[in-house]
């Protein structure tokens, strides 16, 4: 890789094993102060079928790897990600303006998400069938192995340029497959890198190759039947629009929310405060689980806001590189000005700002608002930025049907120590998790992790993207006697 003007250099695509220069070139810029931070050279159609046929050919080798070998790559992607920390998050920082705290943390959950991959290898396991169930069928047994699926691409965003590639990546590898990823147009870097780091730890050259690309180059990923399976984390519009094209392919969904948490009234106050300022502001926002909306008991709304608004006006915003920094800026100029437009009409239909409501650049202030009716886009779209609403309720079932009142159907929070009323929103709310004294901004990679609805199809989380990402082959055994 040759340096260039930027202070991450130029890169060209990573397919078997070679850097390509396509002579198409990407400037990867800062999103705080457009900073030129990289180079990354772009795929066309001739790269895209080379990556393809690559993968093909690579699939041929990892599926054949054995599990040991497997989980001794993963274990040194993990080390390498260790060793390289500071690094990464570093370039995390650049690329997606995350603030070089809130980075590390990120890094982190990659080296975590490899070890796991590493440990899950040795534990892909099958079933014994007994088949003598019958009349006849003495003796008979069959035996039901996992065994990889197939070439995958995997389509990854930019609000964790890191580990959501990790996300794709480990598993997959896991699971003896070979993967392509194509990587958000802002945030390329991490995954070159990590593709570096892959191939550095003793993955089979053409078993993964990383191809960024404008959306039109990346048609092929989705619709090319040599690939067995689509991937896609991002915006619902385009997640549901690539399943549609992607034929017979297996496809998984990582999409939006508008996250939801209810705070009930016999909890600490103080601690329920705390998580929500962390789950609506951390990355400024931008995360399909960000806490969104909160519902708020009335016998506590005034004594929570009390505890919540000063944790708020504390968050600074400013430079990612700055250590002091909580809040980063959002990822382009249209995102901020479409969330000021959003809030202008918000408050010109009876919100009222309790903090916050102000930008500069793609700086927003961390943002509170008050008296927001479900109808509002601040309450019923997805917002991906440093915004929430507060609802009051007195009537718990309602505050339940209320979060559930959405298209969206990725993960909740529910503040209480009332089983019968974690139980009833549990059986309540159409969401892929639900996480209690807590905000559905919770996660551990190695959890399940997805959506129903809008918010997508599949699940990720190590052990259970392996199974996404195998299928099953059985054997069965008819004894006979020798001749």
């Amino acid at each position: 890789m040759n340096s260039a003007s930027a202070e991450l250099g130029e890169f060209g695509l990573l397919i078997e094993g070679d850097w390509r220069r396509t002579g198409q070139v990407q400037e990867v810029r800062s999103p705080y102060d457009d900073q030129l931070v990289a180079l990354a050279h772009l795929a066309g159609p001739g790269e895209m079928e080379a990556a393809i046929a690559g993968a093909v050919r690579g699939f041929a080798v990892t599926r054949r790897l054995p599990a040991w070998r497997r989980a001794e790559v993963l274990a040194k992607v993990s080390a390498g990600l260790r060793e390289r920390r500071e690094e990464f998050a570093r370039t995390i920082a650049l690329e997606a303006g995350k603030p070089l705290r809130t980075a590390r943390l990120e890094v982190d959950r990659a080296i975590f998400t490899f070890q796991v991959a590493s440990e899950e290898t040795k534990r892909i396991y099958g079933e014994i069938v007994p088949l003598d169930w019958l009349p006849g069928l003495e003796g008979r047994s069959a035996q039901v192995h996992r065994v990889p699926l197939g070439p995958i691409a995997g389509i990854t965003p930019f609000n964790f340029p890191l580990n959501l590639v990790a996300h794709k990546v480990a598993p997959a590898l896991a699971a003896g497959n070979a993967i392509i990823i194509r990587p958000a147009p802002q945030t390329p870097m991490s995954a070159l890198k990590l593709g570096e780091l892959v191939l550095e730890a003793g993955w089979p050259a053409a078993g993964l190759a990383v191809v960024p690309s404008t959306p039109a180059e990346a048609a092929p990923l989705v619709e090319d039947e040599r690939l067995r399976m689509l991937t896609f984390t991002g915006s619902p519009g385009v997640g549901w629009s690539l399943k549609a094209r992607a034929g017979r392919k297996r496809v998984t969904l990582e999409l939006g929310g508008n996250a939801g948490v209810i705070i009930h009234h016999d909890v600490d106050l103080a601690y329920a405060a705390e998580r929500v300022a962390w789950g609506g502001f951390s990355y400024a926002g931008q995360s399909c689980i960000s806490v969104q909306r909160v519902y708020l008991h009335a016998a506590i709304e005034a004594a929570f806001r009390e505890q919540f608004l000063p944790r708020v006006q504390a968050l600074k915003a400013g430079d990612p590189l700055d250590e002091a920094t909580d809040i980063g800026p959002l990822i382009n100029l249209a995102a901020a000005e479409r969330l000021e437009a959003w809030v202008q009409a918000a408050r010109a239909t009876g919100a009222q700002v309790l903090t916050g409501g102000e930008r500069s650049g793609r700086l927003w202030q961390p943002t509170v608002l008050a008296n927001v009716q479900p109808d509002m886009a601040v309450a019923c779209r997805e917002v991906f930025a440093p915004l929430l609403g507060l609802f009051n309720y007195t009537d718990a079932s309602a505050a339940i049907r209320a979060v559930d009142d959405s298209e969206f159907g990725l993960q909740a929070g529910l503040f209480t120590n009332d089983w019968n009323l974690i139980q009833e929103a549990f059986d309540g709310l159409e969401v892929g998790g639900l996480m209690i004294n807590d905000v559905p901004t919770f996660r551990v990679d190695h959890m399940p992790y997805g959506g129903v609805k809008q918010s997508g199809e599949g699940r990720e989380g190590v052990r259970y993207a392996i199974e996404e990402m195998t299928t099953l082959k059985l054997l069965a055994f008819n004894p006979r006697p020798r001749s």
